[in-house]
Parts: C-alpha cells; structure tokens; sequence
C-alpha cells in the first residue's frame, strides 16, 4: 500500500504541485487578513504541517526544488533592497535615521554573538547566528504604521529606518558569512583573504558592471515603461552569474539593484515589475521552508533558541536606544525605537537557507531554529509596535 501511495504522489504533475503551492499562498493571505496573523506564519505553519515529519503530503522530489526556488527569491529581494540605497532617499531619510539604523544591526549582531559564546556554543555557529540577527520584517512594522494611522517623529523615525535597515544586514551577514568561512577553513591566511575579498568585492563588482547596461536600457523600449521581461532578466542574469563566478549574489543583486536606482531615468517600473514577480516564488520559498523544518531538533535546540530570541532582543532595543542617543533624537524615539524593529520574516529565513548550503552541518541546526524564532517574532512584534507607538502617544 505505502509503495502504491509514493507511485501515485510521483506520478502528481508539476503544474498542480505549483497551482496548488499558489493557493496556498492566497489562502495564506486571506487567512493572515481575518486573524491579523502575518502571512510569512501562516505559510510556515502550513509547509510544516504539511512536511515528511507530520502529514507527509507532499512528494519527496519537491524537496529538490528548494535551493532554486531560493536563489530566485533572494536575488529578487537583493535587488529590492538596492533600490534603498538611492542617493537621495538616504538624505531625505536623514543623519538620525542612518545612524540608528547602522547601530541597531551592529548591535543585534554583536549581542547575539556575545550570548552564544556566554553559553559555549562554537564560534562559528555564533557568528552565523550573529548575521542572521539584524534581518527584520519591513511589511508588519509598516502595516501597523499605516492601520493605526500613527504619525509623529517616532513613526517617522521608525519608516525611515525599516527601510534601509534589512541592506545594512544583507551586507553585515556577507562579511560574517566570510569570517565564519574563515574560521572553519584549514588554509593559510592569504588564501582565504583572497578569497573573502572576491566573494564580496567580486559581488558588488557584478553588480555595478550590468547595473550600469540596465539602467541605460531602462525606458528605452517605451520611454518610462522598460517591461518586466527586461528588469527580471537582468536580476536572474546577474544572480546566475554570481553563483557560476563564486562570488555573493546577494550583494551582486544588491549593487545591480542601486545603481539602477542612482543612474536610471525612469528607474521606479523595473523595481514595480519585481516586486510583482516576485511573489509567487515567495510563497513556495515560505512554504518550501516549512518543509524543510526539522521538528525532532527543536527540543535539543531550545536553550540556544531562547538565548537567541532574548540576544537579538536586547541587542535591538539597547542598540536603537544608544545608536538615538549618539544621533541626539528625541526621547520619545531614544525610548521605544528598538521595541518597533523586532520583526524578523523573509530574509532572515533567505539567509538561513544560505548558511544551510554553504555550512550543511551547521545549517541543519540553525534553519529550524531561525524559523521558530521567526514565527515568534512575527507574531510578537506587531503587538509591541502598537504598545510603543500607543505609549509614544502616537496613535491618533
């Protein structure tokens, strides 16, 4: 009967697999709407119950889409995070919001390593856990901006600093990603110097190289109309490269990604056309997760799972607080800054899955613990956004 039942799940067609993964994703959303639960838990939720450790419906030879389903998301949500890094968006953002932003992701960063040293835990899974730290979650800090209505310099603060916040991370996690290589390689010094310095100089390079082709191109087919056929193809190009040449193609998307931004005419369509594209790959990569999720190592990983959680905390909320003060901001957003900025979804998970690939052993005990952490966030941090803005008295 078993050998029936695998013949039969081997047998299902790839574009119901897909069709049926897509509704999902919509009824995730629908779901997220009526129960005020973000969508990034609900689709976790679904892909671990649905995963080999508890129903096991579905076929194992989906499991084998994930690394690709991956690198398309993330060279998608790289060249997003580009689009932040725009010249003039940084000043309209201001001095004050640089400068808690970089302080609050070194200090998530650097707390989370402390902790996990505290505890013995080996170095090199403190730094990977490290790099993880500052990832957030834009979407649930903007959503609850924007439900309540809140307005005043804490929220100003806040937007400005959830905007630019996640491409700090992405570049912190590459020099820790290679730092960590460093540690658990045997070679001499100089041979993983090199290396390092074209992992991440290599990426940014890519980046720049294509970024600047794109961006004369952008708008040429149809002056402020380049077509989504164009924008993807350019990201998926310059993320295939990245991964045949061996160098970040988080940061080579990243770069590509800015220097449309700061170079093209009509840069704002290729950044729309994504951002719709990269939806459906979204949702498989959620879902995908969750079917990854191992859920036999959860119990051994629950002390540095809340040592995680309580680090990355802290590290956000006396990061933010310190980084205010250093900025001279005001009190009200010195005392609730770092309370707004706890949300953690897509990325970090992105990121996870990096680790898992680059470091097998290590990554096998750090994805279910991210995704755990990440559920918990995602639902908690909503919550204390509405605490501190209501306390900042800033809910109309």
């Amino acid at each position: 009967m078993e050998k029936e039942i695998l013949h039969v799940s081997e047998q299902i067609p790839l574009i119901l697999i897909l069709g049926a993964l897509l509704l999902t994703g919509w009824f995730a959303h629908v779901a997220g709407e009526k129960t005020g639960i973000p969508r990034v838990t609900v689709l976790l939720i679904i892909g671990v119950l649905a995963g080999p450790d508890i129903l096991d419906l579905v076929p194992d030879n989906v499991s084998d889409w994930f690394d690709q389903v991956t690198h398309l998301a993330l060279a998608m949500v790289g060249f997003l995070l580009g689009e932040r890094f725009l010249g003039r968006e940084l000043k309209r953002s201001g001095r004050k919001v640089l400068i808690i932003s970089v302080g609050e992701v070194v200090a998530a960063a650097a707390t989370v390593f402390l902790a996990t040293q505290l505890i013995g835990l080996d170095p090199v899974m403190g730094l990977l856990l490290a790099a993880m730290a500052p990832a957030s979650a834009p979407a649930a800090t903007l959503d609850v901006i924007e439900e309540k209505g809140a307005s005043g310099p804490l929220s100003r603060t806040v937007l400005g600093i959830v905007a630019i916040d996640d491409a700090w991370g992405v570049i912190l996690f590459s020099l820790l990603l290679v730092a960590a290589q460093a540690l658990s390689s045997d070679a001499a010094p100089l041979s993983w110097m090199a290396s390092a310095a074209w992992e991440v100089v290599g990426g940014l390079a890519l980046g720049i190289i294509l970024g600047i082709p794109m961006a004369w191109m952008t708008g040429r087919l149809r002056e402020g109309e380049p077509t989504l056929l164009e924008a993807s193809g350019f990201v998926l190009l310059c993320g295939g490269l990245a991964l045949w040449l061996n160098v970040s193609y988080l940061l080579a998307c990243m770069a590509l990604g800015a220097t449309v931004a700061n170079r093209a005419k009509h840069y704002q369509r290729p950044f729309s056309d994504i951002k719709g594209a990269k939806e459906p790959f979204m949702v498989m990569f959620f879902l995908l997760a969750g079917f990854k999720m191992d859920i036999d190592m959860l119990p051994a990983l629950g002390m540095i799972g809340l040592v995680y959680i309580l680090s990355r905390s802290i590290g956000l909320i006396g990061g933010g607080a310190l980084a205010a003060s250093v900025a001279r901001a005001d009190p009200v957003v010195r005392n609730n800054v770092g309370w707004c900025l706890l949300s953690q979804a897509g990325v970090a998970l992105g990121l996870a899955l990096l680790v898992e690939e680059r470091f097998p052993e290590v990554g096998s005990k750090i994805l279910p613990l991210v995704i755990g952490s990440t559920i918990i966030f995602e639902l908690l941090g909503p919550v204390f956004v509405r605490w501190r803005l209501g306390k900042a008295g800033e809910l109309p």
